[in-house]
């Protein structure tokens, strides 16, 4: 069993900054990537930023110079700082984990899902 734990969504004034905490623990050999999604009503899930165990970074657009990913690996922990918040950044995030478990002797691929945190970026 996995489980993911979300924090630090809230309600902010545009500009404002929230930060995200999601901390993995459970059945996990170890990590290959962590990421936060996010899925505003009347849409689809879209990639907001992941990181990788290495600490290559990979971010969406429309975040890019505003949010930044990190993790601490000993923690099992990502996190997502948002700075300058837009109303269009308003929906629901989830943490996303890839990782590898042990199966019968066997090395597997795993992937898990947050419930998700609301963010509200309103005045």
């Amino acid at each position: 069993q996995v489980q993911l734990v979300e924090s630090g969504g809230g309600l902010v004034q545009p500009g404002g900054s929230l930060r995200l905490s999601c901390a993995a623990s459970g059945s996990i050999f170890s990590i290959n990537a962590m990421g936060w999604y996010r899925q505003a009503p009347g849409k689809q899930r879209e990639l907001v930023a992941a990181i990788t165990s290495g600490g290559s970074t990979n971010y969406a657009d429309s975040v890019k110079g505003r949010f930044t990913i990190s993790r601490d690996n000993a923690k099992n922990t990502v996190y997502l700082q948002m700075n300058s918040l837009k109303p269009e950044d308003t929906a629901v995030y989830y943490c996303n984990l890839d990782y590898v478990f042990w199966r019968l002797g066997l090395p597997r691929q795993g992937d898990y899902w947050g419930q998700g945190t609301q963010v509200t970026v309103s005045s």
